[in-house]
């Protein structure tokens, strides 16, 4: 089964220049000074749900599965690194098989009708196509967040990062996570890299170009159980 939604794809400038977005927290996103244009499309999203296994990390850049969290209160910033963190570490060693997890950050969002999202506290659900790192910032993030002596080792070395997502209080009915199958998408094409200029740093992600070849898909009213690992 599939529904139409509108999801808002990003025009890159017109004269060639690198997209960016300067960002103010504390402003409305909506009044952040950029270069570049939305696109709003509406498309088909696949309600996915039974037919899981048919995706992977590897396959289609995401993947499916259930793992009750053992950490259920998401109001404490230092409880959610002390106890969240280390099960989160632990669930990715074990679907992905990888030796070594570091997590450099998380973040919380609420659906709240009515609110600007201007109070960085109180994060909206995205509704722009985007790929949170290109492979610039995921180069940078390793020399931020590891030890310098073990960088060089490291970057010779296969390394991902990787999102765990997953709602954490009731089902997702109201706003679902669409992801994009990568099979589909023309990276020769359809990415454009994107400057975050943040008043202390900047960081790149990607922003997608239209293509009706993309194949968007759900999972329906996923609940604190599931989640879903993204690349």
């Amino acid at each position: 089964m599939s529904s139409a939604a509108k999801l808002n794809y990003t025009i890159p400038p017109d004269d060639g220049s690198r997209a960016f977005t300067q960002l103010y927290p504390g402003s409305v996103p909506k009044e952040w000074p950029r270069n570049w244009r939305e696109e709003p499309r509406i498309v088909e999203i696949e309600d996915i749900r039974g037919k899981e296994g048919n995706y992977g990390l590897d396959v289609a850049g995401f993947q499916y599965s259930r793992y009750p969290a053992k950490h259920t209160n998401f109001t404490d910033e230092e409880e959610i690194k002390e106890e969240y963190y280390p099960e989160s570490v632990e669930l990715i060693k074990k679907f992905t098989g990888a030796t070594r997890v570091v997590i450099f950050d998380h973040t919380l969002r609420r659906r709240r009708p009515g609110e600007n999202g201007a109070d960085p506290k109180n994060r909206q659900p995205v509704t722009q196509v985007h790929a949170d790192q290109t492979m610039t910032a995921s180069i940078a993030r390793v020399h931020k967040h590891l030890p310098a002596s073990d960088v060089p080792a490291l970057l010779r070395c296969r390394f991902q990062i990787i999102n765990l997502w997953r709602p954490i209080s009731h089902p997702a009915v109201d706003w679902p996570l669409a992801v994009c199958d990568f099979r589909s998408l023309d990276t020769k094409t359809d990415l454009v890299p994107m400057a975050l200029k943040f008043p202390d740093r900047e960081g790149e992600v990607y922003g997608i170009k239209y293509n009706p070849d993309h194949r968007w898909v759900y999972k329906s009213a996923m609940d604190p159980e599931d989640f879903v690992l993204l690349k």
